[in-house]
């Protein structure tokens, strides 16, 4: 199966697992905002560390502004394959198609690694 228009680069399974931790430990010890509406507008405050969006979303009009936006307010982004286990990461009984790490907390070594990975990844596939 293709992959959605809004998702403009690959991530490896173990990168997105490294993700979902991280999302994991910013929630128990920093801050996260749950959901595209939050997240949304912890990018448009330039709040947010790292922003992570499902690649499963539909419509996929719901997530497909946020890596532009991302990308306009320098704030890094990276995907992870299920919004259910991105809903699962962040303590939810439900779905997350986007989060925001606010704070990470714990996870800031982590975090500071993704980033760096999504850059390569980023600068591999441009």
């Amino acid at each position: 199966m293709s992959k959605p228009s809004y998702v403009k680069f690959e991530v490896p399974q173990e990168l997105a697992d490294k993700v979902l931790e991280a999302v994991k430990k910013a929630k128990d010890s920093g801050k996260i905002k749950k959901g595209t509406n939050e997240t949304t507008k912890a990018v448009e405050r330039s709040q947010a560390k790292l922003v992570v969006i499902a690649e499963d979303v539909q419509p996929e009009e719901i997530v497909a502004h946020l890596p532009l936006l991302c990308e306009e307010k320098k704030i890094p982004y990276v995907y992870v394959p299920s919004k259910k286990s991105l809903g699962e990461a962040c303590g939810l009984q439900v779905a997350a198609a986007s989060v925001a790490l606010m704070d990470p907390g714990e996870a800031k070594d982590l975090v500071d690694e993704i980033v760096k990975r999504v850059n390569e990844i980023k600068g591999k596939s441009s």
